[in-house]
C-alpha cells in the first residue's frame, strides 16, 4: 500500500503533466476539415484522416496546417503543430485592410476589398474564419473557381501577404 505522501507525490506529478499538456500559447486554433481518406493497399483498403487546421492570434498573424494520421486526434495535432510552423504576419489597417486585392492559388481565384466600418466579414467558409483568425473585421470577398477548402485557404493567405501599408 502507498502512502499518504507517495500519493500527494504522485498527485503533484500528474497537475505538471496536465499544466505541460495544456500548455497556453497566443494562438487560437480552428479546424476547419476533417475528411476520411483511403488508399489501395495489397491487403485492402488503408483509411486514414486528413484535418486542416487555421490558427491565429487576431491581431495579424495567421497560418494554417495540414495533417494525415490514423485516427483524427493525431491528423488535427499534425495539423495545429503545422499551423503554429506556417504563421504569416499580416498588414491590417484599422479593422479593414488597405485596399483590393487578388490572388490565385492553382484553380482559385480571390478577391478581397476593404470595407466600411460595421460592414463586418462578408465572405463564406473558410475564407470567413481566415479573415476572423487574422484580426479583420470589416471585409468584402468573393472565392472564384475552385470550392477546394485547401486552395481557397492558401489563396485567401496569399492575397492577404499581398497588402501594403
Amino acid at each position: 500500500m502507498k502512502s499518504v505522501e507517495e500519493k500527494k507525490e504522485n498527485k503533484n506529478i500528474d497537475e505538471e503533466k496536465h499544466i505541460k499538456a495544456s500548455k497556453i500559447t497566443e494562438f487560437e486554433e480552428k479546424v476547419i476539415e476533417i475528411k476520411r481518406v483511403s488508399k489501395k493497399t495489397k491487403g485492402g483498403n488503408a483509411i486514414g484522416f486528413a484535418a486542416l487546421v487555421i490558427v491565429g492570434n487576431k491581431s495579424g498573424k495567421v497560418g494554417y496546417g495540414y495533417g494525415k494520421a490514423k485516427n483524427v486526434a493525431d491528423a488535427i495535432g499534425k495539423a495545429i503543430s503545422s499551423a503554429k510552423k506556417n504563421i504569416y504576419t499580416i498588414k491590417i489597417s484599422g479593422k479593414t485592410i488597405a485596399h483590393e486585392v487578388t490572388a490565385k492559388v492553382g484553380s482559385s481565384k480571390i478577391l478581397l476589398k476593404p470595407a466600411p466600418e460595421g460592414t463586418g466579414i462578408i465572405a463564406g467558409g473558410p475564407v470567413r474564419i481566415v479573415m476572423e483568425m487574422a484580426g479583420i473585421k470589416d471585409i468584402s470577398s468573393k472565392v472564384l473557381g475552385s470550392n477546394n477548402k485547401l486552395l481557397n485557404v492558401k489563396c485567401a493567405i496569399k492575397a492577404l501577404q499581398k497588402l501594403k501599408k
